[in-house]
């Protein structure tokens, strides 16, 4: 089993990564003589394919363990579908020496995460991520959210784990457009941190070829999301690279009313069309964009929306997370592996749109 400590000033945790570690994740999960029950928060998708097994392995915990089942997708991490999973955990008479786990992808990550953050002011939290892209991000690093009407993660709280544990196998079930939605974020780690990372992908040659090598890339991808976040936990500094392509793909997301792109679709066209944007600046090495163009189109990602929707991502991105006053900060690529983090003006935001 491959194991990332994650230290922060407040909390540690260990990030496991083990092909078949879904069958003795009770082994990994530490009881005390007040927890007796545990919440799982998961998908229809997901409960259809593990929960008879997922159940049969939590119960030999000795725990009373009942499962919570929400639609798959985007619209599910509404801030107005929380108030009936809290009257839920009451039900359940859930106290705070209980647990909850998020068994899915980065939309159960997000909802469970922000469930356990929030209710009693905060109860024990475990991520089992089950999609390549939370593997490799969302579940690492202590940021949930929601969303409401203005935009995607807009309302948020920092609410770090007990313990991320990550079995490779999983994906044997993902659906294949989101195994290549995940392979977005994969990729932006190559852009923003690891010319390495970037030269080894680009030289997979097929789906298979991902897969063989899989345990090795998600490892990859979580060394260097816990070594940004240990440096700068709460976002107000270096982290902030991990966000490079999502000004503009969490503006195409919501212009889309999230049925356009998958996330990782929208990130692909982030990085893309940015990388141009800054290159015509001087601020990245010319021909950076035709490296990421090159990548994203050997993975199938898009690179480019054919619909205008230019004035309409410049109002969205208005109210991104990383708006300061009245100035944004973007992550550009100096060159594949190096970032540089540049304020814009609000009144600009039309230079940097597409």
């Amino acid at each position: 089993m491959k194991t990332i400590q994650l230290n922060l000033e407040h909390k540690q945790y260990k990030i496991c990564i083990k092909n078949g570690l879904f069958s003795e994740i009770n082994h990994h999960i530490q009881t005390t003589s007040q927890m007796k029950r545990i919440v799982v928060i998961t998908d229809k998708n997901l409960y259809r394919l593990y929960g008879k097994a997922l159940q049969k392995t939590l119960e030999k915990m000795s725990c009373f363990v009942v499962q919570i089942v929400i639609e798959p997708g985007e619209k599910s991490k509404h801030f107005s579908n929380l108030e009936v999973l809290y009257k839920s955990l009451l039900t359940l008479e859930i106290t705070r020496f209980d647990l909850i786990i998020a068994f899915g992808g980065g939309v159960v990550g997000d909802f469970a995460g922000f469930l356990a953050a929030t209710y009693l002011r905060g109860i024990k939290l475990i991520h089992i991520p089950t999609s390549l892209l939370s593997m490799v991000d969302s579940s690492i690093g202590g940021k949930v959210a929601v969303n409401i009407d203005e935009g995607k993660n807009l309302v948020g709280i920092f609410h770090h784990p007990e313990i991320v544990l990550i079995d490779p196998q999983l994906l044997r079930t993902l659906p294949q457009k989101e195994f290549i939605s995940g392979m977005a974020e994969v990729i932006k780690y190559g852009c923003i941190y690891d010319e390495n990372l970037f030269n080894e992908i680009l030289k997979l040659q097929s789906h298979d070829g991902v897969f063989n090598a899989i345990e090795s890339i998600i490892f990859r991808c979580c060394q260097i999301k816990s070594e940004v976040v240990a440096k700068d936990e709460r976002d107000y500094g270096q982290r902030m690279v991990l966000n490079f392509g999502h000004t503009i793909g969490h503006a195409l997301e919501k212009a889309f009313n999230y049925e356009g792109f998958t996330h990782g679709e929208a990130i692909a066209i982030g990085m893309y069309q940015i990388t141009k944007i800054s290159e015509n600046k001087g601020i990245t090495k010319q021909g950076t964009s035709e490296k990421i163009k090159e990548i994203l189109i050997k993975f199938n990602l898009p690179t480019q929306t054919d619909v205008g929707v230019n004035g309409s991502l410049k109002e969205i991105m208005k109210n991104d997370k990383k708006r300061f006053g009245d100035s944004i900060n973007f992550i550009f690529l100096r060159c594949i592996g190096q970032t540089v983090i540049r304020s814009v003006k609000i009144s600009e935001l039309g230079n940097y749109s597409i």
